[in-house]
């Protein structure tokens, strides 16, 4: 999560919001990056998408069975969904999303059972350092 921090810090100094995300796998960081929706203009550009593109693309794999998302907050509808797609085994975020969280705040994607694949979930690691971030942002802009 430390990493996951840095990375959303990267995020908030290159003006995105910053949210920070990771995949692990095999005990190693394999991909690590940022929000870059304001530097790309790519609405999709959340950090969660990247990191699981750029996890994909170094192991070889689209399915990340084996595989950690950590994410510095709760994951959207449509991260949710990538992580879902990628088959991610485990999805660990720090600060809730009660406004668009979907793993567990406003929908819970990673363990319906309707769906193919779950994944285990671990929240609220770093949660306060998270949080803090994002408020720090937001208030900057008021």
């Amino acid at each position: 999560m430390r990493v996951a921090l840095d990375e959303a810090r990267a995020a908030g100094a290159a003006g995105d919001v910053p949210i920070g995300a990771v995949v692990v796998h095999a005990g190693e960081i394999v991909a690590r990056r940022h929000n870059e929706r304001e530097a790309s203009g790519d609405p999709t550009a959340h950090a969660e998408v990247l990191a699981l593109r750029d996890a994909a693309a170094r192991i070889g794999e689209r399915r990340l069975h084996e595989a950690s998302l950590v994410v510095t907050l709760e994951p959207c509808p449509m991260c949710a969904g990538a992580a879902w797609a990628a088959q991610v085994g485990r999805i660990v975020f720090g600060a809730a999303d009660l406004k668009a969280g979907a793993v567990g705040s406003l929908y819970n994607v990673a363990v319906d059972q309707r769906l193919n694949h779950q994944s285990e979930v671990v929240a609220g690691v770093l949660a306060e350092e998270a949080a803090l971030l994002l408020t720090a942002f937001f208030a900057d802009r008021r």
